[in-house]
């Protein structure tokens, strides 16, 4: 990990202990989910909200007003507005990805979940979705979420990542290793 990187998740990994106490102390982790759901949907549907929350141009306070019109106009909870007006006053806006992805991470720990990361070469259905997951589940002992890709480079199979592990049955990993055994034989 780079220094910036490790720094950024550092700075993100104390607000969200804090954050993720206070809401667990408060039996609010259902509303903190909900807020954290709705604020990464914003980050990847605006460009705006990316560039604000990283441009060293803008000022504390112009952060801090936008930071609260989007928090209002979201109707977050109070815990996470004040939470972003503090990070704008910190100027540490720029770690709100890394927040959002720890606080997410607490949460299905809380709730004994895991995220599994799945990429298939075309878009699963609900039903192919379902069964990957109880399938998984009956694995890992754990309720298990599904965060599916489509990377169309994989031809065709899946590459699913859950914890540590990682299974790869596309294609594309078969056809390379294939590749590799010709390459030994000749």
């Amino acid at each position: 990990m780079s220094e910036p990187a490790s720094i950024s998740s550092g700075i993100a990994a104390r607000y969200a202990q804090a954050v993720f106490d206070l809401a667990r102390e408060d039996k609010a982790l259902t509303a903190l989910e909900r807020d954290v759901d709705a604020l990464d949907a914003a980050l990847k549907a605006s460009a705006d909200l990316r560039e604000a929350i990283a441009s060293p141009l803008l000022t504390r306070e112009d952060q801090g007003r936008a930071i609260a019109a989007v928090a209002a106009k979201m109707g977050v909870s109070a815990l996470v507005a004040n939470t972003l007006a503090l990070m704008a006053q910190k100027r540490r806006l720029f770690v709100l990805p890394h927040l959002l992805a720890d606080l997410r991470a607490r949460i299905a720990a809380e709730k004994g979940e895991i995220t599994a990361e799945v990429a298939s070469a075309t878009e699963l259905t609900a039903e192919q979705a379902a069964a990957l997951a109880a399938t998984l589940q009956a694995s890992v002992g754990k309720t298990v979420k599904l965060n599916a890709t489509v990377d169309e480079s994989l031809i065709g199979g899946l590459v699913v990542k859950v914890g540590s592990k990682m299974i790869d049955t596309s294609i594309r990993a078969k056809l390379a290793s294939l590749q590799n055994a010709m390459k030994e034989v000749g």
